[in-house]
């Protein structure tokens, strides 16, 4: 995963950042379909409508999430990019307690707490 910063900064170099998204995706489709197809995945397809309602939700947000993450690749330095990413991490946690009524406990307070000071503290 830590690659993926790296490569992402090296592949928006001489390209829009929209564009090196969109080829990004591209790939990541054949290869997750490819993946779905040779397991033998695909085979148990069963969404109804609130599955897929939900997948698209989660498919705008991510593409919002690359196109913004390659954006601030191409403009700063990996270095600065990818701790506000990882603010994605605490943001969730506190998500999945709200929504989803995931335990709350003090390692978890703890961890997302330290993952925060440690992203703002490689920020300032």
């Amino acid at each position: 995963a830590a690659l993926t910063a790296i490569f992402a900064k090296l592949g928006v170099g001489n390209v829009d950042s929209n564009l090196a998204t969109a080829i990004r995706t591209s790939f990541i489709l054949v290869l997750t379909w490819g993946i779905v197809l040779c397991t033998g995945a695909a085979e148990a397809l069963e969404a109804d409508g609130h599955t897929l309602f939900f997948l698209l939700l989660s498919a705008l947000a991510t593409g919002l999430s690359w196109l913004c993450y390659f954006k601030a690749m191409q403009l700063g330095d990996v270095s600065r990019v990818a701790p506000v990413d990882k603010l994605s991490v605490p943001l969730a946690m506190v998500l999945a307690m709200v929504f989803l009524h995931e335990p709350v406990s003090l390692k978890v307070i703890a961890g997302g707490l330290l993952i925060t000071a440690g992203s703002l503290l490689l920020l300032f």
